[in-house]
């Protein structure tokens, strides 16, 4: 097959048909400073893993992913072990390769396309589950989808996101903001004095896993004295970054309330402590096959699992969701700019949320936040980023990190800011991790 010279970028709409000649793949293990709480779960370790793919132009990309079996399927991760659960994902990823290896494409939104519904049956097949969440596959796929980002850029001589993000996308992303709210979480197991120091770090956004672990009304009651807690501590701080000097409270369920009844108690809890006017967002109250209109509950409703796709997401839309979290380091950045798209045309707000990934991923994920429009009563954007909280190594983690000394990989009183240097970097996920690179070098 002939190609024009690699050096010569592709004119818009004419990009390059490149041929993936190799892919590989690699794990590495890291532990949690202590459990993390969520789902009415615990995750202690996090698989992260590595992707390289070569083009028959001689390019290679490493793509980065972070597995949570946890977040994207409980009841995989409640029928193994943690091992067992992150085993099954990443045998999705390697089968991924496979597949890959002679394949050709002119862009990683197409691949995508091409191998999703293979990947999803066979990841029927090998976690015997029927009704495997589709979010699995896809955070099994983050490595192979980044890794094809980053060979495509290189294919076409694109050094840019904004280059990279196709034409019908762009609208989404147009927003060019000089600060994000750097959100953290806020978990079952989340000391006082650590929520106070993030307080006094300046953090004005803060997200709040609800939906403890036992019977639907042990949680209810659990939650009710964990929101309870959290109010004493930060409901009377004062910000200057809210309308009302407030801050602002971003509840997350996870789908762990069965229907609108049991989560209209809870509303009505945080209504009479005098909370519920801090409260922005209410994520995933439901499980995602508990389909009811939820405009009637008096708050926004977020969609996070359960809009696996963007078909999902118009599903959730005609509900009467009032916003979606946008997830590039677990959906896939390709299904991330569906949505994207889908969601702008609507009109509903998109706010970053994290998977607890690493220094590199961050960066991934701060290049769509940086894009999106303010979020309703805020100047800025938002994006949880909150593995600094739980990785047992977090500094090992940053120094992989090729942009570890710029300055907008750090919040500085609650907030990224975003200068024309990380505009003209795109943040520098176009640069090569020595660690990363290295381990394809073994």
């Amino acid at each position: 097959m002939n190609h024009p010279d690699k050096h010569i970028p592709a004119p818009a709409g004419q990009e390059r048909i490149l041929k993936i000649t190799a892919a590989r793949s690699a794990v590495e293990e890291e532990a949690l400073l202590r459990p993390f709480g969520f789902k009415g779960s615990h995750l202690s370790r996090l698989w992260q893993t590595a992707v390289q793919l070569k083009s028959d132009n001689g390019h290679t990309a490493v793509g980065l992913g972070v597995q949570s079996v946890l977040w994207s399927d409980p009841e995989v991760c409640a029928a193994h072990s943690e091992t067992a659960g992150n085993t099954l994902m990443y045998d999705i990823t390697r089968k991924a390769l496979e597949l890959l290896e002679g394949i050709s494409f002119t862009h990683p939104m197409e691949l995508l396309d091409t191998i999703f519904d293979t990947l999803y049956a066979y990841g029927q097949r090998i976690t015997g589950r029927t009704d495997l969440r589709r979010t699995f596959v896809l955070n099994a796929l983050v490595p192979v989808d980044n890794a094809a980002w980053l060979l495509y850029a290189r294919e076409n001589n694109l050094t840019g996101f904004d280059a990279m993000v196709p034409g019908s996308c762009r609208p989404a992303l147009s927003a060019r903001n000089s600060r994000i709210a750097a959100v953290p979480v806020v978990g079952y197991d989340t000391p006082d004095d650590t929520l106070l120091a993030l307080l006094d770090e300046g953090h004005f956004f803060l997200k709040i896993k609800m939906g403890h672990p036992g019977a639907p009304a042990d949680m209810l009651e659990k939650d009710k004295a964990r929101i309870s807690q959290i109010h004493r501590l930060a409901g009377t701080r004062d910000t200057p970054e809210t309308p009302d000097g407030k801050i602002r409270y971003y509840l997350d369920a996870n789908g762990r309330y069965p229907n609108k009844d049991l989560l209209r108690q809870l509303l009505d809890h945080v209504s009479a402590i005098g909370a519920l006017e801090q409260v922005a967002l209410l994520e995933e109250p439901f499980p995602e096959h508990y389909e009811a209109g939820v405009s009637d509950l008096g708050v926004r409703i977020a969609a996070d699992e359960s809009a696996h796709t963007d078909t999902d997401l118009a599903a959730r839309i005609r509900m009467g969701y009032g916003a979606v979290a946008l997830k590039a380091i677990a959906k896939t950045l390709s299904m991330t700019l569906k949505m994207a798209g889908l969601a702008h045309r609507e009109g509903l707000p998109c706010f970053c949320a994290d998977l607890t990934v690493n220094p590199v991923l961050v960066e991934w994920n701060k290049n769509v936040a940086a894009r999106l429009a303010p979020f309703p009563g805020l100047q800025t954007s938002l994006l949880e980023a909150n593995g600094h909280q739980h990785y047992k190594d977090w500094d090992r983690l940053c120094s992989y990190n090729p942009a570890k000394d710029a300055s907008w990989t750090e919040a500085r009183q609650g907030s990224f800011a975003l200068d024309e240097q990380y505009y003209r970097e795109s943040g520098g996920i176009f640069k090569r991790s020595e660690h990363y690179e290295n381990l394809f070098s073994r």
